[in-house]
């Protein structure tokens, strides 16, 4: 009991390092009101649903506004501006959720499916929104017929709180992520191959997500962790993929497990048996930046084109 409570000590004082070098405010959007958003019938194309997200994030934008909730109504006129935004999915009450696409999905041969860490909210949502269009925008230079989906379809939790140091967060993603999934098969073409690219906390979602086989590759990056001793641990048949910046923080964090609290071995840790792939100097919110050596990496693993920097297995 005395090592458990030294384990859980050790845990809580990585997390103070990082709440003293990596504050963040997405907190503050817990009680914030919305409608409850359009529900549409199961043959709803993607025109009706792009559509009615966008009604349902303006009348979220005149909720924030009357409720004197001026960041949020900032956040989410900057979503909506010039009413271009494909939303697949919205959700402005509290944290909020979204679910946005870059491309088009109908004739996409490859879709990266981004899936965020803690701290990622509505209020917050343009740092996320940011990452997604920057890969878009390199994996069009390498093939015209590609989507991501920026997948904020959970409530993420705080960098400094008890439940970024579990999976409760992550079990209750992984259950809406896996039918996510399934349903977003029926709107790609035929044989599309999807990715999933899951950031920080984003990676114990991920890890615990059944995925079928329209997922060729899992990549982990900027990871705590993911609750797993080994990448075959993992419910899914794809390559699953792992990288870390050399100015990233988190991997200072210790990678322990005891009595259902840390995210045991390391990702990029051989004994994991992930493929690691290069992430430059990247900082734990720098893996997408443009230009950065992440990104090429990345976008490498959703085109097929990817290779390890030492020896690995899925």
């Amino acid at each position: 009991m005395a090592v458990g409570r030294r384990l859980l000590r050790t845990l809580l004082a990585g997390l103070a390092v990082v709440a003293v070098a990596f504050p963040l405010s997405g907190t503050a959007s817990a009680g914030v009101p919305a409608p409850t958003p359009t529900v549409l019938a199961g043959d709803a194309t993607l025109h009706d649903r792009y559509a009615t997200a966008l009604t349902d994030l303006a009348a979220a934008d005149r909720a924030a506004q009357d409720a004197g909730r001026t960041g949020r109504a900032a956040a989410l006129q900057a979503m909506g501006a010039g009413g271009t935004a494909r939303l697949l999915a919205f959700d402005g009450r509290g944290r909020g959720r979204a679910v946005e696409v870059f491309g088009d999905l109908e004739s996409a041969g490859r879709v990266a499916v981004l899936i965020p860490g803690s701290d990622t909210t509505l209020d917050t949502y343009q740092r996320f929104r940011a990452g997604a269009v920057a890969l878009y925008q390199r994996l069009r230079a390498g093939d015209p017929h590609t989507a991501v989906v920026a997948w904020l379809g959970y409530d993420t939790p705080g960098t400094v709180s008890g439940t970024v140091l579990t999976t409760g967060r992550a079990d209750e993603a992984a259950a809406v992520l896996a039918p996510f999934l399934d349903g977003l098969r029926e709107t790609t073409g035929p044989g599309a191959r999807f990715s999933l690219l899951c950031h920080s906390y984003g990676s114990v979602v991920c890890a615990r997500t059944v995925t079928g086989p329209q997922v060729t590759d899992m990549a982990l990056f900027g990871s705590p962790g993911t609750g797993a001793a080994t990448a075959r641990d993992l419910p899914t048949g794809a390559r699953v993929w792992a990288g870390r910046g050399s100015g990233d923080w988190i991997g200072r964090v210790p990678h322990l497990r005891f009595a259902g609290v840390g995210f045991a071995t390391d990702p990029v840790d051989p004994a994991f048996g992930a493929r690691v792939f290069a992430a430059g100097a990247a900082g734990h919110s720098d893996y997408l930046v443009p230009g950065g050596e992440s990104l090429d990496s990345l976008a490498s693993i959703v085109l097929g084109t990817a290779r390890t920097t030492e020896a690995g297995h899925a």
